[in-house]
Protein backbone atom coordinates (compact mmCIF):
# COMPACT_ATOMS: atom_id res chain seq x y z
CA UNK A 1 0.00 0.00 0.00
CA UNK A 2 1.12 3.55 -0.65
CA UNK A 3 -0.99 5.53 1.76
CA UNK A 4 0.13 9.16 1.99
CA UNK A 5 -0.92 11.61 4.68
CA UNK A 6 -2.32 13.95 2.06
CA UNK A 7 -4.86 11.55 0.53
CA UNK A 8 -3.03 11.27 -2.76
CA UNK A 9 -3.12 7.43 -2.80
CA UNK A 10 -6.88 7.54 -2.37
CA UNK A 11 -7.10 9.34 -5.67
CA UNK A 12 -4.68 6.90 -7.24
CA UNK A 13 -6.92 4.04 -6.22
CA UNK A 14 -9.96 5.90 -7.53
CA UNK A 15 -8.34 6.42 -10.90
CA UNK A 16 -7.38 2.79 -11.15
CA UNK A 17 -10.83 1.51 -10.27
CA UNK A 18 -12.77 4.01 -12.34
CA UNK A 19 -10.80 3.31 -15.50
CA UNK A 20 -9.86 -0.35 -15.49
CA UNK A 21 -10.39 -2.31 -12.32
CA UNK A 22 -10.45 -5.68 -14.10
CA UNK A 23 -7.34 -4.84 -16.06
CA UNK A 24 -5.59 -3.71 -12.90
CA UNK A 25 -6.35 -6.99 -11.21
CA UNK A 26 -5.05 -8.95 -14.15
CA UNK A 27 -1.94 -6.76 -14.21
CA UNK A 28 -1.29 -7.52 -10.56
CA UNK A 29 -1.33 -11.24 -11.39
CA UNK A 30 0.77 -10.89 -14.52
CA UNK A 31 4.32 -12.12 -14.95
CA UNK A 32 7.12 -10.88 -12.76
CA UNK A 33 8.49 -8.66 -15.52
CA UNK A 34 5.82 -6.08 -14.62
CA UNK A 35 7.41 -5.54 -11.24
CA UNK A 36 11.09 -5.92 -12.03
CA UNK A 37 13.65 -3.16 -12.02
CA UNK A 38 14.45 -3.35 -15.70
CA UNK A 39 14.54 -0.11 -17.66
CA UNK A 40 13.26 -1.95 -20.73
CA UNK A 41 9.82 -0.94 -22.00
CA UNK A 42 8.22 -3.09 -24.68
CA UNK A 43 7.36 -0.78 -27.54
CA UNK A 44 4.55 -3.15 -28.59
CA UNK A 45 2.74 -3.04 -25.24
CA UNK A 46 -0.83 -1.67 -25.44
CA UNK A 47 -1.58 1.50 -23.49
CA UNK A 48 -3.84 -0.21 -20.97
CA UNK A 49 -1.23 -2.85 -20.19
CA UNK A 50 1.50 -0.26 -19.62
CA UNK A 51 -0.82 1.80 -17.45
CA UNK A 52 -1.78 -1.09 -15.23
CA UNK A 53 1.83 -2.22 -14.98
CA UNK A 54 2.54 1.28 -13.71
CA UNK A 55 -0.19 0.96 -11.10
CA UNK A 56 1.09 -2.45 -10.04
CA UNK A 57 4.61 -1.09 -9.60
CA UNK A 58 3.26 1.92 -7.75
CA UNK A 59 1.38 -0.22 -5.27
CA UNK A 60 4.44 -2.44 -4.86
CA UNK A 61 6.51 0.60 -3.95
CA UNK A 62 8.63 0.46 -7.10
CA UNK A 63 8.29 4.15 -7.86
CA UNK A 64 11.02 4.35 -10.49
CA UNK A 65 9.45 1.55 -12.49
CA UNK A 66 6.00 3.06 -12.10
CA UNK A 67 7.24 6.41 -13.42
CA UNK A 68 8.77 4.70 -16.46
CA UNK A 69 5.55 2.88 -17.27
CA UNK A 70 3.40 6.01 -17.00
CA UNK A 71 5.89 7.94 -19.10
CA UNK A 72 5.82 5.19 -21.72
CA UNK A 73 2.05 5.43 -22.02
CA UNK A 74 2.23 9.18 -22.52
CA UNK A 75 5.06 8.85 -25.03
CA UNK A 76 3.77 5.90 -27.05
CA UNK A 77 0.03 6.61 -26.95
CA UNK A 78 -0.27 10.43 -26.76
CA UNK A 79 -3.68 12.05 -26.27
CA UNK A 80 -5.33 8.73 -25.48
CA UNK A 81 -7.48 8.25 -22.40
CA UNK A 82 -4.68 6.14 -20.92
CA UNK A 83 -2.14 8.86 -21.60
CA UNK A 84 -4.35 11.37 -19.81
CA UNK A 85 -4.61 9.15 -16.75
CA UNK A 86 -0.91 8.35 -16.89
CA UNK A 87 -0.01 12.03 -16.88
CA UNK A 88 -1.74 12.51 -13.53
CA UNK A 89 -0.32 9.32 -12.09
CA UNK A 90 3.14 10.29 -13.32
CA UNK A 91 2.82 13.61 -11.50
CA UNK A 92 1.80 11.79 -8.33
CA UNK A 93 4.66 9.31 -8.66
CA UNK A 94 7.19 12.12 -9.04
CA UNK A 95 5.71 13.77 -5.96
CA UNK A 96 6.08 10.56 -3.97
CA UNK A 97 9.72 10.31 -5.09
CA UNK A 98 10.44 13.85 -3.96
CA UNK A 99 10.92 15.02 -7.55
CA UNK A 100 8.81 18.07 -6.87
CA UNK A 101 9.76 20.14 -9.90
CA UNK A 102 8.99 17.22 -12.20
CA UNK A 103 5.69 16.69 -10.42
CA UNK A 104 4.78 20.36 -10.83
CA UNK A 105 5.76 20.31 -14.49
CA UNK A 106 3.71 17.19 -15.23
CA UNK A 107 0.66 18.49 -13.34
CA UNK A 108 0.82 21.87 -15.08
CA UNK A 109 1.07 20.15 -18.44
CA UNK A 110 -2.00 18.12 -17.58
CA UNK A 111 -3.93 21.27 -16.65
CA UNK A 112 -2.92 22.93 -19.92
CA UNK A 113 -4.24 19.99 -21.94
CA UNK A 114 -7.19 18.95 -19.77
CA UNK A 115 -8.32 21.87 -17.58
CA UNK A 116 -11.92 20.73 -17.17
CA UNK A 117 -11.59 17.04 -16.36
CA UNK A 118 -12.43 15.38 -13.05
CA UNK A 119 -8.72 15.01 -12.27
CA UNK A 120 -7.93 18.73 -12.74
CA UNK A 121 -8.54 19.38 -9.04
CA UNK A 122 -6.14 16.59 -8.14
CA UNK A 123 -3.47 17.88 -10.53
CA UNK A 124 -3.73 21.32 -8.94
CA UNK A 125 -3.57 19.74 -5.50
CA UNK A 126 -0.36 17.90 -6.45
CA UNK A 127 1.15 21.24 -7.51
CA UNK A 128 0.23 22.72 -4.12
CA UNK A 129 1.65 19.73 -2.25
CA UNK A 130 4.89 19.90 -4.22
CA UNK A 131 5.37 23.56 -3.33
CA UNK A 132 4.35 22.87 0.28
CA UNK A 133 7.05 20.23 0.66
CA UNK A 134 9.65 22.79 -0.39
CA UNK A 135 8.72 25.53 2.10
CA UNK A 136 11.85 26.67 3.91
CA UNK A 137 12.66 27.98 7.35
CA UNK A 138 11.44 31.53 8.00
CA UNK A 139 15.02 32.78 7.93
CA UNK A 140 15.03 32.01 4.20
CA UNK A 141 13.01 33.17 1.21
CA UNK A 142 9.34 32.19 1.37
CA UNK A 143 8.64 31.91 -2.37
CA UNK A 144 7.37 28.36 -2.00
CA UNK A 145 4.95 29.42 0.75
CA UNK A 146 3.39 31.98 -1.58
CA UNK A 147 3.20 29.40 -4.38
CA UNK A 148 1.55 26.93 -2.01
CA UNK A 149 -1.13 29.46 -1.16
CA UNK A 150 -1.74 30.25 -4.82
CA UNK A 151 -2.17 26.61 -5.84
CA UNK A 152 -4.18 25.52 -2.81
CA UNK A 153 -6.43 28.57 -3.00
CA UNK A 154 -7.26 27.57 -6.56
CA UNK A 155 -8.31 24.15 -5.27
CA UNK A 156 -10.55 25.78 -2.66
CA UNK A 157 -12.04 28.31 -5.08
CA UNK A 158 -12.55 26.20 -8.19
CA UNK A 159 -13.48 22.91 -6.54
CA UNK A 160 -15.14 23.82 -3.20
CA UNK A 161 -16.71 20.36 -2.89
CA UNK A 162 -13.48 18.50 -3.63
CA UNK A 163 -12.13 15.95 -1.18
CA UNK A 164 -8.89 17.95 -1.14
CA UNK A 165 -10.38 21.23 0.13
CA UNK A 166 -9.91 20.69 3.87
CA UNK A 167 -6.28 19.71 3.52
CA UNK A 168 -5.74 22.58 1.06
CA UNK A 169 -7.04 25.00 3.70
CA UNK A 170 -4.65 23.54 6.27
CA UNK A 171 -1.75 24.02 3.90
CA UNK A 172 -2.83 27.61 3.26
CA UNK A 173 -2.92 28.31 6.99
CA UNK A 174 0.56 26.88 7.43
CA UNK A 175 1.94 28.88 4.50
CA UNK A 176 0.38 32.09 5.81
CA UNK A 177 1.95 31.41 9.18
CA UNK A 178 5.31 31.06 7.47
CA UNK A 179 4.89 34.38 5.66
CA UNK A 180 3.91 36.07 8.92
CA UNK A 181 6.91 34.47 10.60
CA UNK A 182 9.18 35.93 7.95
CA UNK A 183 7.77 39.41 8.54
CA UNK A 184 8.31 38.98 12.27
CA UNK A 185 11.88 37.83 11.77
CA UNK A 186 12.72 40.90 9.69
CA UNK A 187 10.79 43.18 12.05
CA UNK A 188 12.76 41.95 15.05
CA UNK A 189 15.97 42.59 13.16
CA UNK A 190 15.00 46.23 12.59
CA UNK A 191 13.81 46.59 16.16
CA UNK A 192 17.15 45.39 17.51
CA UNK A 193 18.90 47.93 15.28
CA UNK A 194 16.54 50.65 16.57
CA UNK A 195 15.17 51.21 13.10
CA UNK A 196 11.72 51.57 14.56
CA UNK A 197 9.78 52.80 11.53
CA UNK A 198 11.04 49.90 9.43
CA UNK A 199 10.10 47.53 12.25
CA UNK A 200 6.61 49.01 12.54
CA UNK A 201 6.07 48.43 8.82
CA UNK A 202 6.78 44.71 9.20
CA UNK A 203 4.64 44.25 12.31
CA UNK A 204 1.84 46.19 10.66
CA UNK A 205 1.92 43.78 7.72
CA UNK A 206 1.45 40.87 10.11
CA UNK A 207 -1.51 42.55 11.81
CA UNK A 208 -3.24 43.59 8.59
CA UNK A 209 -2.49 40.62 6.33
CA UNK A 210 -1.96 37.66 8.66
CA UNK A 211 -4.44 38.30 11.44
CA UNK A 212 -5.32 34.62 11.88
CA UNK A 213 -1.78 33.38 12.49
CA UNK A 214 -0.02 32.55 15.73
CA UNK A 215 2.23 35.62 15.41
CA UNK A 216 -0.45 38.22 16.17
CA UNK A 217 0.20 38.47 19.90
CA UNK A 218 3.90 39.16 19.45
CA UNK A 219 3.26 41.54 16.55
CA UNK A 220 1.01 43.70 18.73
CA UNK A 221 3.52 43.61 21.59
CA UNK A 222 6.33 44.61 19.24
CA UNK A 223 4.20 47.50 17.98
CA UNK A 224 3.82 48.66 21.58
CA UNK A 225 7.60 48.49 21.98
CA UNK A 226 8.41 50.25 18.70
CA UNK A 227 5.83 53.04 19.08
CA UNK A 228 6.84 53.58 22.69
CA UNK A 229 10.47 53.96 21.60
CA UNK A 230 9.39 56.49 18.96
CA UNK A 231 7.49 58.50 21.54
CA UNK A 232 4.16 57.75 19.87
CA UNK A 233 2.49 56.78 23.11
CA UNK A 234 -1.07 56.99 21.78
CA UNK A 235 -0.33 54.28 19.22
CA UNK A 236 1.57 52.24 21.82
CA UNK A 237 -1.40 52.40 24.17
CA UNK A 238 -3.79 51.40 21.39
CA UNK A 239 -1.68 48.40 20.40
CA UNK A 240 -1.58 47.29 24.05
CA UNK A 241 -5.35 47.74 24.40
CA UNK A 242 -6.06 45.65 21.30
CA UNK A 243 -3.64 43.01 22.56
CA UNK A 244 -5.29 42.93 25.99
CA UNK A 245 -8.78 42.79 24.53
CA UNK A 246 -8.01 39.80 22.31
CA UNK A 247 -5.43 38.00 24.46
CA UNK A 248 -5.89 39.10 28.08
CA UNK A 249 -3.87 36.19 29.50
CA UNK A 250 -0.99 36.52 27.06
CA UNK A 251 2.54 36.95 28.46
CA UNK A 252 3.03 39.46 25.63
CA UNK A 253 0.22 41.59 27.06
CA UNK A 254 1.73 41.47 30.52
CA UNK A 255 5.06 42.68 29.15
CA UNK A 256 3.38 45.46 27.17
CA UNK A 257 1.35 46.56 30.17
CA UNK A 258 4.48 46.67 32.30
CA UNK A 259 6.31 48.75 29.67
CA UNK A 260 3.55 51.36 29.56
CA UNK A 261 3.16 51.40 33.33
CA UNK A 262 6.86 52.22 33.70
CA UNK A 263 6.02 55.66 32.31
CA UNK A 264 2.69 56.04 34.07
CA UNK A 265 0.66 54.93 31.04
CA UNK A 266 -2.02 52.30 30.57
CA UNK A 267 -3.54 50.54 27.57
CA UNK A 268 -6.12 52.81 25.97
CA UNK A 269 -7.66 52.27 22.58
CA UNK A 270 -7.97 55.04 20.03
CA UNK A 271 -10.83 54.01 17.74
CA UNK A 272 -9.42 56.10 14.90
CA UNK A 273 -6.07 54.33 14.87
CA UNK A 274 -5.18 51.89 12.12
CA UNK A 275 -4.31 49.43 14.88
CA UNK A 276 -7.85 49.53 16.24
CA UNK A 277 -9.30 48.95 12.78
CA UNK A 278 -6.89 46.12 12.03
CA UNK A 279 -7.61 44.60 15.43
CA UNK A 280 -11.16 43.88 14.32
CA UNK A 281 -9.76 41.35 11.84
CA UNK A 282 -8.19 39.20 14.53
CA UNK A 283 -9.83 35.78 14.68
CA UNK A 284 -8.06 34.46 17.75
CA UNK A 285 -5.71 32.07 15.96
Amino acid sequence: MIFDQCKAPAKAAFLALSVAAPLFLSACMSSEKDLDLSTYVDQTEPADVLYNQGLANLNAGRLNEAAKKFSAVDRQHPYSEWARKSMVMGAFTNYRQGNYEDAISAAKRYLTLYPSTDEAAYATYIIGLSYYRQIRDVTQDQKEARQTIQAMQEVVTRWPDSEYVEDAKEKIRFANDQLAGKEMQVGRYYLERREYLAAVKRFRTVLEQYSNTRHIEEALARLVEAYYALGLTDEAQTAAAVLGHNFPSSPWYKDSYKLLQSNGLQPRENAGSWISKAGKLITGA
